[in-house]
């Protein structure tokens, strides 16, 4: 009779848990446990609990950091049931924040000693093996820039005539929203009431867009002030990332208030004097891309301009931060090959530095795999409900995946079968590009002895 080898235990061994499930795990505990309290009678600001599955949804859209609602999140929660809300948003926040930058320095552990030397000799300022500095210094950021925002919405607030209870009460939460770009609101109409009040639409703006370049981006532009005040003259070149991130987000912020003021000046903006024709404009496309507040009636937008919406939410904002879509690096990376292409390089390049390729196929794969889920969903959202018009249902549909949260008002009218479809959806929206990466990253390519012969097929 055989014996197992001492030390070896019969059967297969248990994989240890991999950064991509513990992000996954961590998301779907949270949203179980939101959906739980949720359901409590002391969430509901009526009487009786909510039902399951406006608890659910409501649950996944805060900690996916999503926006959508099937009811009124004013009327229909109680103080509690919005506490719960705003309590949801941030460890979804943080929580994607924290376990992103955690799964990419597992990630770069994995790669080597020297990958991780020549990263910290490009000058980022990154030690890659002092993980609590760098968890620490994501949650002091996050609660500092939640509290400025939060002190001058609250000011803001009160000289509409709230106490300063109210006043503090709706300045948190909708710091907290819009930082995490979240989109929740504590008004029915959402922000319709402050649309021409730039003393609390440029600081949720504010907000969303530094909340939306990506914890990296920031910590990294944070390291430069420093040296540059520390009076160090020469400073080591950005990250590709960081670039990428910043000047993505620059023209897609501009691209799109051109667009949504050309669009919507004679639209939804007609009312609107010039000054705050631009500034709507302006605000439009920094939430479209990743938070979903809105200061207009999105549902009487033009066709065109839910087109361009579309658009601007699969592409997102920026990676290892609260925002949604593919991400901006991510099309950056893309647009690089195709200038490549053209140009007939064989290397693609950019900023003065080479893109590898395995960098290339995992921006494909995650455009593609998000294409393939939005279009399947769209698909699946037409059978379940019929009698709503297709442009409106692939802009719900899009929204959900990047966990936007605009709608055109569709979302509670749909049947429960379609709103169970968003719920899924916005958890794949949300950690899908994460984990998918971490696990391109991490996996042993080095164990395939053979290649096959090369044939190219036709393209085009």
């Amino acid at each position: 009779m055989s014996r197992t080898p001492k030390g070896r235990r019969s059967g297969s061994r248990r994989r240890p848990l991999s950064p991509a499930r513990l992000v996954a795990g961590a998301f779907a505990v949270l949203i179980t446990s939101g959906t739980l309290l949720l359901l409590l009678p002391a969430a509901r600001a009526g009487d009786g609990g909510a039902d399951i599955v406006t608890a659910l949804f409501t649950a996944t859209s805060a900690v996916c950091l999503t926006g959508l609602i099937v009811v009124d999140t004013a009327t229909y929660w109680s103080h509690f049931g919005q506490a719960v809300i705003v309590v949801l948003i941030q460890l979804g926040g943080l929580g994607i924040m924290t376990l992103a930058t955690f799964t990419s320095w597992v990630v770069a552990g994995r790669i080597g000693v020297k990958s991780r030397l020549n990263a910290a000799a490009e000058g980022r300022g990154i030690h890659l093996g002092d993980v609590r500095t760098l968890l620490v210094a994501t949650v002091t950021f996050t609660f500092v820039a939640e509290f400025i925002v939060a002190v001058a919405l609250t000011l803001r607030f009160h000289s509409y005539g709230f106490d300063w209870l109210a006043s503090i009460w709706e300045g948190g939460f909708h710091a907290v929203s819009a930082f995490n770009n979240a989109g929740f609101g504590l008004r029915s109409d959402n922000l319709v009431p402050y649309a021409r009040d730039s003393g609390i639409v440029l600081p949720v703006a504010a907000a969303i867009v530094i909340g939306g370049l990506g914890y990296p981006v920031l910590l990294e532009i944070a390291l430069r002030v420093r040296r540059r005040t520390q009076g160090i003259s020469r400073l080591p070149q950005m990250s590709l990332t960081a670039r990428f991130a910043l000047t993505g987000s620059a023209v897609l912020i501009l691209s799109g208030w051109v667009g949504y003021a050309v669009l919507e000046w004679r639209g939804v903006f007609a009312e609107f004097s010039v000054g705050d024709k631009l500034l709507n404009s302006f605000f439009q496309s920094v939430t479209t891309r990743t938070a979903g507040f809105n200061t207009v009636d999105v549902g009487e937008f033009h066709p065109s301009s839910l087109l361009l919406t579309d658009v601007l939410m699969f592409i997102g904002g920026g990676s290892g931060g609260t925002a949604g879509g593919v991400k901006v690096t991510t099309v950056a990376v893309l647009v690089a090959v195709v200038i490549a292409e053209i140009r007939g390089a064989e290397h693609v390049s950019a900023y003065s530095r080479r893109i590898p390729q395995r960098t290339i196929r995992q921006a494909l794969t995650v455009t593609v795999l998000a294409g393939v889920s939005v279009a399947g969903a769209i698909g699946i959202m037409l059978v379940i409900a019929p009698g709503i018009t297709t442009n409106r249902i692939v802009f719900e549909v899009v929204s959900a995946f990047a966990t936007v949260g605009l709608s055109t008002g569709i979302t509670s009218d749909l049947p429960a079968a379609g709103q169970l479809l968003l719920v899924p959806l916005m958890y794949a929206g949300r950690i899908g590009p994460i984990t998918l990466v971490a696990a391109l990253a991490v996996r042993n390519r080095n164990g395939i002895l053979y290649s096959h012969p090369v044939e190219r097929p036709h393209i085009g």
